[in-house]
């Protein structure tokens, strides 16, 4: 049976694909999920935070001191011999695509506008097939209008876009007030594809010693619902791929993606629930 489907322009072996996550950070992992059946591998997302810290830093450790004396300067490496999370970063991307033969699929998470969507070309450079641009927001500020946070959405994907010639899939929150307006308006400025939909972490409260604690409950089937409905709605209204993402936990959940419109079904809780070789019971 032909099980093939494209995605952001790539012709995959089936729509079974590892989401970022913990396990996909490891080189050993990735080739188990490759060797499990996985088409594609999503790898963890790097934050903007991290390239922004780490550009802060870098300047404040090369000019703290030089306005007393400039020749300081020379007693500091030069930027090419400090090595970061963000060139640990980019090693993954490599050895990824030197151990594994399926596409490999780098994840870049932001917020804000800005000179860290750079980084996105040394993703490119690096060999990732395609890019998933993680837009994961939180708007508290009451003055802040919701207009105002699909347009920074909306520059930041063009930012991106603007930075490679790798497919660029977006990955959004359902919390939008017209989610088929905001598909559109992503299709416009040049995204390949949607996935639906990233989760937000909700924190509980610990009545014991009276304090925030994280909480990280996996999803179950019951969560696919709502990418489903989107998908069916979207499908052949916008020019998008789909990846249907959060709870998908059977074959039949996988199924019930692809008849509706995704091309691709992304695994997370699932893998981290069952183990990598749960993928061949799909």
């Amino acid at each position: 049976m032909d099980i093939t489907t494209k995605y952001l322009g790539m012709t995959l072996k089936s729509p079974l694909v590892a989401s970022a996550s913990p396990i996909t950070e490891d080189i050993k992992n990735i080739k188990k999920l490759e060797e499990a059946g996985a088409a594609a591998v999503v790898l963890p997302s790097i934050f903007e935070e991290q390239i922004r810290s780490e550009q802060m830093d870098l300047h404040f450790y090369q000019t703290q001191g030089t306005y007393t004396y400039a020749e300081s300067l020379t007693y500091f490496p030069e930027m090419d011999e400090y090595r970061f999370a963000l060139d640990n970063y980019l090693d993954l991307i490599r050895k990824a695509k030197e151990s594994v033969g399926i596409p490999i699929i780098a994840s870049l998470n932001g917020v804000t506008p800005g000179g860290w969507t750079e980084f996105a070309k040394k993703i490119e450079e690096a060999g990732a097939d395609a890019l998933e641009l993680n837009l994961y927001f939180i708007p508290t500020d009451l003055e802040q209008p919701g207009e105002l946070v699909e347009n920074t959405y909306i520059e930041i994907i063009k930012m991106v876009k603007n930075a490679v010639k790798i497919p660029l899939a977006v990955k959004l929150s359902p919390f939008f007030t017209n989610f088929a307006n905001f598909a559109r308006r992503v299709e416009q400025v040049g995204a390949n594809g949607l996935v639906l939909f990233n989760r937000f972490y909700q924190p509980d409260v610990d009545l014991e010693n009276l304090e925030v604690k994280p909480s990280i409950h996996l999803s179950t089937s019951h969560a696919n619902r709502l990418p489903m409905r989107w998908i069916a709605i979207l499908k052949n209204k916008i020019n998008l791929d789909f990846a249907a993402t959060s709870g998908i936990h059977s074959s039949d959940d996988v199924i019930k993606m692809l008849l509706v419109g995704a091309n691709v079904t992304m695994l997370c809780s699932a893998l981290l629930k069952n183990g990598i070789f749960y993928l061949l019971q799909l």
